[in-house]
């Protein structure tokens, strides 16, 4: 296909440079000869042109594209067929003509950094996030999402591209049972089983996409495709906080939901999984105090709800600068402290104080060892990825129940987390940090043994009547070793439609 170079498609197209091949078609850059630009040429071979099938997935292709008008996703500028299919052999060379981003692939920006820089990391997952949720909108399942399927360009904006393999949900797709298509590394666990897929299979592929940018690698290796799907099929993925220990649990909790093989455990939409990408990318930039390379672009875009976890001076940047100005000197001087002090406010976070004045002992709880508790629930879960939160000693990271209406639990007599002392204990006092105060509750206990089914197996051993945005509740457990803490909430705060607790600490 080199000898292709230089070909002049349709009268218009000037084949250039060969940028990509694939087993389907070459890509080209090549210059609009009308409009006077550069664009991109996915060619297809003539030899796979032959084949019906091969043919309309192509097509497809162009089709399901040119639907999509997405700053994330590489647009489709025009569509053709070069040669005569009415000629001696009956074919015809079709082709895609996109537009052209100059830049890598996020494959080859992993080859060369190794593991990204986590703020970015979480900002590009962030827009190829977006860019499937517009693809999904219009009933596009990509079914290929991988890295060298990414684009960064020259500003560093992420763009998908190679929808060769998509399939619109409304149409009979051309893949035969058992096939599995899309790379391995990143495949689904239905994909490999040959299933039908859905938006679920992508946001999974996106999942491990985003394990590799925080760890440098792709989870699974094996001695062929096969192997490493199976794996996909069988095998959780590795805890990417052992790999990368500065990752906090909230973006851990997001990797653990997006690659979930459990469907009902998975991200059952894009906004959903979005929403939680926003609010790690706010925590992770309040926590490191400053953002960086795509991370800054991609801050300028969150909803107020996220941009709330930013530092002040990066939710308001202009008019803070229009403030220094006009304030003068003397009050430029104090909030230059006051952002110094933000800035180092991320490390004193980690520390959670210990009450004074009390010989208490601080107990240490894995972040394994906290559970949501939900027995009242339609599906017995409340959040239950975001429980390790309450044990990471980090301020800015929070568990939350579900949002309810009328500011009321409705039928539920209460909901609640739990954190799990091993060996049991005789704790004397919890501390709980959180911030909605206001809100009505208790904590309870229970010995080792199963997690009580509901609220009835457990003993009340304090009530929490307001809760505080930070209190020690001394605890009647009568020098009895318990296994399980409870903090139970039975009454969400005035004008609040949820309760969130950022750190739970047991004392002995």
């Amino acid at each position: 296909m080199s000898s292709q170079v230089g070909t002049l498609l349709n009268g218009r197209y000037r084949l250039d440079a060969q940028i990509g091949a694939g087993g389907m078609s070459t890509v080209y850059r090549a210059f609009d000869t009308v409009l006077e630009r550069q664009v991109a040429i996915k060619l297809m071979h003539r030899e796979i042109a032959s084949d019906s099938d091969q043919l309309e997935r192509f097509r497809r292709e162009a089709r399901a594209v040119a639907q999509l008008n997405h700053p994330h996703v590489v647009g489709v500028i025009d569509a053709g067929e070069e040669g005569d299919p009415e000629g001696d052999l009956g074919l015809a060379t079709p082709y895609i003509v996109f537009e052209y981003v100059e830049g890598e692939t996020l494959k080859d920006r992993i080859r060369r950094h190794g593991r990204l820089p986590i703020g970015e990391s979480v900002a590009y997952a962030i827009e190829i996030a977006r860019a499937l949720g517009a693809a999904h909108d219009h009933r596009i399942v990509h079914r290929d999402v991988k890295p060298q399927n990414v684009l960064i360009d020259e500003e560093g904006t992420a763009k998908v591209t190679d929808f060769g393999i998509a399939r619109s949900l409304t149409e009979e797709g051309l893949t035969a049972d058992g096939r599995v298509l899309g790379t391995t590394d990143y495949v689904s666990p239905e994909q490999a089983l040959g299933q039908d897929v859905d938006p679920q299979s992508d946001l999974y592929s996106l999942g491990v996409v985003l394990f590799e940018m925080l760890t440098g690698e792709v989870p699974f290796h094996g001695e062929n495709q096969v192997a490493v799907a199976m794996k996909h099929v069988r095998e959780e993925l590795p805890d990417v906080q052992l790999r990368r220990p500065e990752v906090s649990s909230a973006l851990a909790s997001v990797v653990d939901r997006a690659t979930a093989k459990d469907l009902d455990r998975r991200y059952g939409s894009d906004r959903e999984l979005i929403a939680d990408l926003e609010d790690v990318l706010a925590i992770e930039t309040a926590r490191s105090g400053q953002a960086t390379g795509e991370a800054t672009a991609v801050i300028r875009t969150l909803p107020a709800r996220a941009r709330r976890r930013l530092p002040l001076r990066m939710r308001h940047p202009v008019a803070l600068l229009a403030t220094l100005v006009l304030i003068g000197a003397a009050v430029a001087a104090a909030l230059y402290l006051a952002a110094d002090r933000a800035q180092h406010g991320a490390q004193a976070t980690r520390n959670i104080p210990t009450p004074k004045n009390t010989d208490l002992v601080p107990l240490s709880i894995k972040q394994a060892n906290a559970k949501d508790y939900d027995p009242l629930g339609d599906n017995k879960s409340e959040h239950p990825l975001q429980a390790k939160a309450v044990v990471d000693g980090e301020r800015t990271t929070a568990w939350s129940t579900e949002t309810y209406d009328g500011n009321t639990l409705g039928s539920k007599a209460g909901v609640g987390i739990y954190v799990v002392a091993d060996p049991p204990v005789a704790a004397r006092a919890i501390q709980i940090l959180t911030p909605t105060k206001g809100w009505v509750g208790a904590v309870y206990v229970a010995k080792a043994g199963p997690v009580p089914s509901s609220i009835d197996g457990w003993t009340r051993v304090a009530p929490i009547p307001s809760a505080k945005t930070s209190q020690r509740v001394d605890l009647d457990t009568a020098g009895n070793r318990f296994r399980y803490y409870l903090v139970w909430i039975t009454k969400l705060p005035p004008a609040a439609n949820k309760v969130e607790i950022s750190e739970i600490r047991l004392f002995k």
